[in-house]
Order: C-alpha cells, then sequence, then structure tokens
C-alpha cells in the first residue's frame, strides 16, 4: 500500500432504532459522489450502531447515582475508581472508562451503551451494504477510549467484519533482514484512530470511508483479536 484516502461521509440522518445502517451508508456515499467499491473500508461510531440497535437507555445527565448504577450493571468488574470515573473491564473484555456508557450526541434523558457484540454489528451493516450496493466491503465498529501512560483520547475498533484485526508479522524481515520476533500491527485500531481524524468529536460525520487498504488485509477479522486476556496482561 503506497496511498490511501479517507472521507468523512456526510448527509448521514438522524438514525432511529431500527434503522438499516448499512443501506443508509451506501446510499449517502453514492449520494456525495463515491459509491462504495468492494475492497472499501468503513469506518461507522459506536453512536451509531447503538443507536440502530436501541442500544440507549433513559438516564437524566445529572443523574450521578444513577449513572453509578448503570455504569456498575454494564461493567463485568470495576477495576479503579476516582471520583465520577471508574475504570472497568466489560463483558466484551474491553478495559474501559465508565463501560462505554455515553451521554454525547444523545438525547437530554438518554445514556447510550455499547453493542452487545461489535463483531455481530460490523457484520450486519456489511451484510446491509452488499444487499443494496451488491459490493463487499470491510466494516469497522469504533469507539473513543483512553489509554494507559498517554494523554489524549483516541478512536479504536470495538467490532470488526472483513478485515483482519491484527496483522501479524512474526517470523518476516524488516529491511535489514532481521527476523521479527513480536511484531503485531493493531491494524483495525488504527483504521479507527486514521476515521476519527475526518469524523471528529464535534463535525456530526458518523462515518468514514477508507479507499486503497492493502488487499491482503482482507480477510475474516475480530475484535476479540485485539483483546488481550487477563492472564497476560501485566496491569490487571
Amino acid at each position: 500500500m503506497t496511498a490511501l484516502t479517507i472521507t468523512g461521509i456526510e448527509g448521514i440522518p438522524e438514525i432511529r432504532p431500527g434503522d438499516t445502517v448499512g443501506e443508509l451508508l451506501a446510499a449517502a456515499a453514492a449520494a456525495q459522489g463515491l459509491p462504495l467499491e468492494t475492497a472499501d473500508c468503513l469506518v461507522v461510531t459506536q453512536k451509531v450502531v447503538s443507536k440502530a440497535e436501541g442500544r440507549l437507555v433513559p438516564l437524566a445527565h445529572d443523574d450521578f447515582a444513577g449513572r453509578r448504577a448503570l455504569i456498575e450493571a454494564e461493567a463485568a468488574r470495576v477495576l479503579r475508581r476516582r471520583d465520577e470515573l471508574m475504570i472497568t473491564e466489560t463483558a466484551h473484555g474491553f478495559v474501559c472508562a465508565n463501560a462505554g456508557v455515553d451521554l454525547s450526541n444523545v438525547d437530554d434523558g438518554v445514556a447510550a451503551l455499547l453493542p452487545k457484540d461489535g463483531d455481530t454489528s460490523a457484520h450486519r451493516i456489511r451484510n446491509a451494504v452488499k444487499a443494496s450496493a451488491g459490493v463487499d466491503v470491510a466494516v469497522v465498529v469504533s469507539d473513543t477510549f483512553g489509554r494507559a501512560w498517554r494523554h489524549g483520547l483516541t478512536d479504536v475498533a470495538i467490532g470488526v467484519a472483513g478485515l483482519a484485526a491484527v496483522l501479524n508479522l512474526r517470523g518476516e524481515r524488516d529491511s535489514r533482514g532481521q527476523e521479527l520476533r513480536v511484531t503485531e500491527i493493531a491494524l483495525a485500531d488504527e483504521v479507527a484512530g486514521a476515521a476519527e481524524l475526518v469524523m471528529g468529536k464535534a463535525r456530526g460525520i458518523p462515518a468514514a470511508l477508507l479507499r486503497g487498504l492493502d488487499p491482503s488485509w482482507f480477510r475474516d477479522g475480530s475484535v476479540r483479536e485485539l483483546v488481550r486476556p487477563a492472564s497476560e496482561d501485566l496491569f490487571r
């Protein structure tokens, strides 16, 4: 791969429970003059997916006790607490703030929860694109996570379909001929982070089209490839 284009998909209507996200994305991309092609990759924010799947619950945004109870209900376990912040492990295996319970870009009085299974969500979008546009694309569902040891937020993958989530380069040779022994590239996370640059947090663009990814990266993938087991985690 020597060139990659990343374009925010505009004109996507407000998503409601029951909407077919893949169909809406294909239509919006075509209206923008970018009809989807085989081997494109779509990155879709968690909020869009959660809305379409009805993962919304009533919660007053100033109800801190209710928010705490909801976070605890969504968490498989709470790892750390500081004031209103909880670092949690979700049922998916994600370690993140507040079990992914999110109050941004939703109506007042509503909280959005993570999709129950991000891979299933990504496959659903991929299948809908194929049904409506007749092309086979990869799909990454993204969400915003903080990172241990570093300031700032970045988008990562919480669901993957049709794309390798991790590229295992162990056993290959670097540019000097030395064998790579530990190199594994978090491809789906890098794709999610790159897409966020054109979507942003406040621009109202909830999806992006990446064109030009290496064809060898398109395969069956799962976000589970990215989740480090607790037995291998030195910090849990």
